[in-house]
């Protein structure tokens, strides 16, 4: 398997998990505002977990580009105040967990906005550039989980983004299982993935 794997005959897509042809990984851009935020932030707390990316680079993935994005900031719990204060002395826009009726109030007014929050144990993360960002498992798991922060990606928005990752790059899904099971939501996601599985295999 390891030298069918290396050859580009086969891609690990989980655990024991192969499916035909050589895998693409998903590497998204980082932005040099990105990259300089994720600095001050690792300077300011060094020893904090942190997860930082901009919804833009969803766009890739959506059939409707939406015109205004948020940077995700998620760190541990027990910084994630910390954190807020310290973006929002160098930043304007700065919410903590917002609800529907926050950003309909307050973010989708502001052209950028950062949003904090705690990050999931176990979060599938990638360092990209010297920045910690998130996986696509990643991304396509919190997409599934939240419909707040990402309405924009919702009902068949999010059945695009699923099919045209999917046939895009490797997705690792026992990754992304295991994430979703870490947002207990692993059997709902589990069934969706099923539903469209045929869709981006045509």
């Amino acid at each position: 398997m390891y030298t069918l794997v290396q050859e580009g005959v086969l891609q690990r897509i989980g655990r024991g998990k192969f499916t035909l042809g050589e895998g693409k990984n998903y590497v998204p851009e980082i932005s040099s505002a990105t990259k300089t935020v994720f600095k001050k932030l690792k300077a300011e707390f060094p020893y904090a977990n942190l997860c930082v990316w901009n919804t833009s680079v969803l766009n890739e993935f959506m059939q409707h580009q939406p015109n205004r994005f948020f940077v995700l900031v998620e760190t541990d719990k027990e910084t994630t105040n910390s954190v807020f204060y310290f973006l929002r002395e160098i930043k304007k826009s700065v919410f903590i967990e917002p609800t529907k009726d926050i950003l309909e109030k307050y973010v989708l007014k502001e052209n950028e906005v950062f949003i904090v929050k705690p990050l999931i144990s176990e979060a599938p993360t990638q360092n990209i550039n010297g920045v910690e960002t998130a996986t696509i498992e990643k991304m396509l798991v919190d997409i599934f989980c939240d419909d707040v922060i990402f309405s924009a990606q919702q009902g068949a928005e999010m059945r695009t983004i699923f099919i045209e990752t999917f046939r895009k790059y490797t997705i690792n899904q026992s990754k992304m299982l295991r994430y979703a099971d870490r947002r207990r939501k692993k059997e709902e996601l589990n069934q969706f993935v099923k539903t469209i599985s045929n869709l981006w295999q045509q």
